[in-house]
């Protein structure tokens, strides 16, 4: 398959939650380690699927009835 011509970058969906949950996955976006430590040097096409997975993992959460992402970080401010 071709790959389709991107006019703008793929966007991080990093969102400064950086937890990880039980099984692994960033509880801020839902990528795995490797997800998030090979951003930058991923394809726009490998980000794609990546964020085609954080999006069935999202899913997964709100079947199972897990607590939704957190919008702000537990990490306390430092100032």
């Amino acid at each position: 398959m071709a790959e389709q011509l991107e006019f703008f970058p793929v966007p991080s969906p990093c969102r400064g939650i950086c937890q990880v949950n039980e099984r692994g996955y960033c509880r801020g976006c839902l990528r795995s380690r490797e997800e998030r430590f090979s951003w930058m040097s991923y394809s726009d096409a490998q980000k794609r699927e990546v964020l085609r997975l954080c999006r069935l993992r999202i899913q997964r959460q709100r079947r199972i009835g897990t607590p939704e992402v957190p919008d702000e970080p537990e990490q306390p401010a430092l100032f």
